[in-house]
């Protein structure tokens, strides 16, 4: 799993590659948290190179919208392939995040 960040005004894209497991539950759980301390408005992950999530990968999911939530920081997902959006079905949790289709609706969402 490889993580990238850009950042937009206050929001900051981060682009996920590969799967969401526990490779890469430490890397993101640092990168978050180093985001919203540095006072970001907004995160947005680009899910859109994500092939599948397992169910740790799920549970940093819910950390992160969590954990964005208690620091006054939006959180967004965008551009979930069809796997990952049957995934978040299949476990009843597509209701527990904002998800957008394209990256541009998510972030201008956060603005």
């Amino acid at each position: 799993m490889r993580i990238k960040t850009q950042d937009y005004n206050d929001v900051t894209v981060v682009k996920l590659q590969g799967d969401l497991d526990s490779d890469l539950s430490e890397k993101l759980e640092n990168t978050l948290s180093d985001l919203i301390a540095s006072g970001r408005s907004g995160v947005v992950l680009d899910m859109g190179d994500v092939g599948f999530i397992d169910s740790e990968g799920l549970e940093h999911l819910l950390w992160a919208r969590d954990y964005c939530s208690e620091n006054h920081c939006q959180f967004r997902l965008a551009c979930l392939v069809d796997n990952c959006q049957k995934i978040l079905e299949l476990t009843r949790l597509e209701n527990e995040f904002d998800r957008y289709g394209e990256l541009a609706q998510a972030v201008k969402s956060v603005a």
